[in-house]
């Protein structure tokens, strides 16, 4: 499995089809052949776009999204910012390539470990903002930190606390909400038998951060996604759907709870993330989504 994590330390990484940028993250590619509009399918059915991220770096991110509107997804996440760019193009002009498709990029997700030097960090931060206004970005997510291992320290929980609450300040202020990502890691390590999970929501501004929780690494982490949906439902407000590989393919993801209890907490966006394929990447992708469409509890 993929550790994030390793991702945040990756300034720049060239691949086949483009450069990799951010102190985050996957692929990017170059725009390609003209957009063509996708009729809608039934339900509002989301996607973070690292699932596809080997293709992202061979056919160029302008294929991947025509491929993955064919599909029916109609909500992105992308994983490919660097340096004022989405995928190494200009915010406005990546949004027009995803309307064209009849589709809506609303999240993002980005990481900028605390460097040290408090300036560069929110001038950084304050580029990324701009860059994701201009793409209509709803949510600009974190997703993965230090705080694993020697770094799972209350003092560290804190540190992180602090700066995600100023990222989120700065976010406030183009209208996006700043969010975490979890992995199992936030829960496996407690801190006097309290997961690191429930003291960076504890140490984090209620008016400035919010939780995007990926409902497989809570399972994976020893609890219940749906419990910690009700522990925290003003704080859990986006989430990851996910499985083992493909979703439902491991029959142990209560899917229908999850569901129902993201409808009563009122949660509006959630994103298909598939890690791990049985078949190709687009193969576990399409098997998502179809699973998804036709679940009666999907709305």
């Amino acid at each position: 499995m993929v550790n994030r994590r390793d991702f945040l330390k990756q300034a720049s990484i060239l691949v086949a089809g483009g450069v990799v940028g951010g102190s985050i993250l996957s692929s990017c590619g170059g725009s390609g052949s003209k957009s063509t509009v996708i009729s809608a399918p039934n339900k509002r059915i989301g996607l973070q776009l690292y699932s596809l991220r080997e293709d992202v770096g061979d056919l160029g991110i302008q294929k991947v999204l025509e491929i993955v509107a064919e599909m029916g997804y109609t909500n992105l996440e992308t994983a490919g910012y660097n340096d004022g760019k989405i995928y190494n193009i200009a915010p406005a002009e990546f949004k027009k390539m995803v309307d064209d498709l009849g589709m809506k990029v609303t999240s993002a997700h980005l990481g900028r470990e605390i460097s040290g030097n408090r300036d560069e960090d929110m001038a950084w931060w304050n580029k990324a903002t701009e860059a994701h206004a201009a793409a209509g970005m709803k949510y600009m997510i974190m997703p993965s930190s230090p705080l694993n291992g020697e770094g799972a320290t209350l003092d560290n929980v804190k540190r992180y606390g602090e700066y995600f609450s100023a990222i989120g300040l700065i976010t406030a202020g183009a209208s996006i909400s700043f969010g975490y990502h979890n992995h199992a890691f936030e829960f496996e390590n407690k801190i006097d038998e309290v997961p690191v999970y429930d003291l960076l929501i504890e140490h984090t501004s209620p008016d400035h951060v919010i939780f995007q929780n990926d409902v497989y690494w809570t399972q994976r982490g020893g609890y219940n996604p749906v419990e910690y949906m009700k522990k925290y439902p003003q704080r859990i407000r986006v989430l990851h759907i996910k499985d083992e590989k493909a979703i439902g393919a491991s029959g142990t993801m209560d899917f229908e709870a999850i569901f129902n209890q993201a409808y009563a907490n009122n949660i509006k966006d959630w994103y298909v993330e598939v890690e791990r394929y049985d078949g190709t990447p687009q193969e576990d992708v399409k098997k998502s989504f179809d699973f998804l469409n036709a679940a009666s509890f999907v709305r």
